[in-house]
């Protein structure tokens, strides 16, 4: 979990590398856009299930405008703004199926996401996760209360599986 209590998936590969150039020439066929852009709409599509690393998205887009698929200018910042070449057009249109797939799999990964990070869901696990801190966490906790708190905890989950 990060500091915003979201469940990153960050480490799980959700799409290829060329998967990924797909997804981004897609983007850019809407607008010019920065990396970071590019970053949080990928977030965004999977309603935060799933960011690729910058480690990944700049090298792909430096790829992608070493095979005059995209360009890149400067912004009035300084910073690098990359835009869909038509190249990039052509290449983006022979990978549509492939396309549809990835953006049903980030569709698919929000659906998930919205399941188990709705309002009623979120708020318990956060009661919990506050209960279980302050009680074992005090000074009186013995290893009978650790194993009943434990038992509780497996009940809940059997419980759970069960619905």
């Amino acid at each position: 979990m990060d500091g915003h209590g979201h469940n990153r998936l960050r480490r799980r590969r959700v799409m290829s590398g060329d998967q990924l150039k797909l997804v981004l020439m897609h983007l850019l066929r809407e607008q010019p856009r920065h990396g970071y852009d590019l970053i949080k709409e990928i977030e965004s599509l999977s309603s935060g299930a799933y960011a690729p690393s910058p480690g990944v998205v700049y090298p792909s887009l430096s790829l992608l405008s070493d095979m005059g698929r995209l360009s890149v200018r400067e912004d009035a910042e300084g910073r690098k703004l990359f835009d869909l070449m038509p190249k990039g057009q052509v290449a983006l249109k022979s990978g549509e199926d492939e396309l549809k797939i990835v953006l049903a799999s980030l569709s698919r990964l929000a659906d998930e996401r919205e399941k188990i990070d709705g309002g009623p869901v979120r708020r318990a696990m956060h009661n919990l996760k506050s209960s279980m801190r302050e009680r074992l966490t005090a000074e009186s906790v013995d290893r009978d209360t650790l194993l009943k708190a434990a038992a509780i905890l497996d009940e809940a989950a059997a419980k759970i599986e069960r619905l």
